[in-house]
């Protein structure tokens, strides 16, 4: 355990952080699940709509550095690639 004041207040930070951290992960995970969910049932209505949801969410966790800026583009361009095959 830290003994500096800096140091344990540091600590605090970090772990509030991780706990919102994984709360953020936890909401990116389940956006995309709705989305592969919607595209393995063929209903491209219901896929674009989430699809359309989870885009922001994770361009905006991309920007602030929680997930990669490529793993966005990554997940965005394969599940648009897949909704598009739907028709």
């Amino acid at each position: 355990m830290a003994n500096i004041k800096s140091a344990k207040k540091r600590a605090r930070q970090s772990e509030h952080r991780r706990l919102r951290h994984g709360s953020a992960r936890s909401m990116i995970r389940s956006a995309l699940k709705k989305v592969v969910k919607a595209i393995e049932s063929k209903d491209k209505a219901a896929a674009t709509t989430a699809f359309s949801a989870a885009q922001p969410l994770m361009e905006g966790y991309a920007s602030r550095g929680l997930i990669h800026r490529n793993k966005a583009a990554r997940h965005k361009s394969r599940l648009n690639a897949k909704i598009r095959e739907l028709s």
